[in-house]
């Protein structure tokens, strides 16, 4: 065979074994070629309502596809009645135990951007979170950065008559066997003007205790189904002395009998106890809590049980 016949079969065969990814979800991906999509974060990184949906890259990812590493029950929480959501890559960061799959949603009438984490050796979903949006509408910026740890620090800032800036912080973190938590709480606001992120809101609620319980909009519990019946998942909040100490809390407890569940989780010194009578739940801290609460005030309360509304079904 002639050289440059030679060459011009090789290349081709070369060509026709570059086989173009398929991001429809209508055939099995695998972990590495999903991940080789997002490109690699390194050092800090920034994002706001006004340029996020520009950071993402083109290549567009089918829901099939993404549900093959993330369960759908997730995807449903930011997609809702969504017929033909898009996603899209912004960008990957990798950790020892966890990544961070950073993503753009598409919806018919506004763009998210929510952070995947995924443990980094078996490629197992761990937990999820919505970082932007850009529907909101009012006088605030609303911004997103992530420094090395990473942190995930979302900011929303305005300026009043008088040029002062106005602005709430709240900086998360994911944690092993827990989910995302706050270790960061900042604001010149009034709390009543700061919005409480429920993360656990939208999952199962089935089970005998799994409902919302509270005192008021700030000092609540929400409790949802856990791995089986005597495992609960919960996410607690409490703001006491005019707001001037917080506590919040997200994790699994475990029933000890029919009405007793205890909090513990391994290096966490925090040790919670719950009870459960008619439609009260009380909590008590056994354990140090301080990395979850203010210094002046303690997991130690007692909530009703809050009827669900008629048109909200169980999941």
């Amino acid at each position: 065979m002639p050289k440059k016949l030679f060459f011009i079969f090789l290349i081709t065969l070369f060509a026709c074994g570059e086989k173009k990814l398929d991001l429809s979800g209508a055939t099995p991906l695998k972990p590495k070629d999903f991940l080789s999509i997002f490109p690699v974060i390194s050092g800090n990184y920034m994002a706001a309502d006004s340029n996020f949906t520009k950071l993402a890259d083109t290549t567009k990812i089918g829901l099939k596809a993404i549900n093959q590493f993330i369960p759908d029950s997730i995807t449903a929480k930011y997609i809702g009645k969504e017929k033909n959501p898009a996603f899209y890559p912004v960008g990957k960061i990798i950790k020892e135990k966890e990544s961070y799959l950073l993503v753009n949603v598409v919806l018919k009438h506004k763009t998210e951007m929510i952070v995947l984490v995924i443990d980094t050796k078996s490629n197992k979903y761990l937990d999820s979170k919505f970082l932007l949006d850009n529907s909101t509408q009012d006088d605030y910026v609303y911004s997103m950065s992530i420094n090395k740890e990473p942190t995930f620090l979302l900011s929303q800032e305005k300026y009043t008559k008088d040029n002062v800036i106005q602005f709430s912080r709240s900086g998360w973190v994911y944690t092993a066997g827990v989910g995302f938590m706050v270790v960061i709480n900042d604001s010149n606001e009034s709390p009543s003007k700061t919005n409480i992120i429920n993360p656990i809101d939208t999952l199962p609620h089935n089970n005998r205790y799994s409902a919302d319980y509270a005192q008021d909009k700030r000092n609540f519990i929400s409790i949802r189904d856990g791995k089986n019946n005597t495992s609960y998942s919960f996410f607690l909040h409490f703001e006491k002395n005019e707001a001037s100490c917080i506590g919040e809390l997200k994790g699994e407890f475990k029933m000890k009998d029919a009405t007793h569940g205890i909090y513990t989780y391994n290096g966490d010194p925090c040790v919670i106890n719950f009870n459960f009578e008619d439609n009260q739940i009380s909590f008590k801290e056994t354990g140090s809590c301080g990395n979850h609460r203010g210094i002046k005030c303690f997991f130690d309360d007692e909530y009703t049980r809050q009827k669900e509304p008629r048109n909200n079904k169980k999941k």
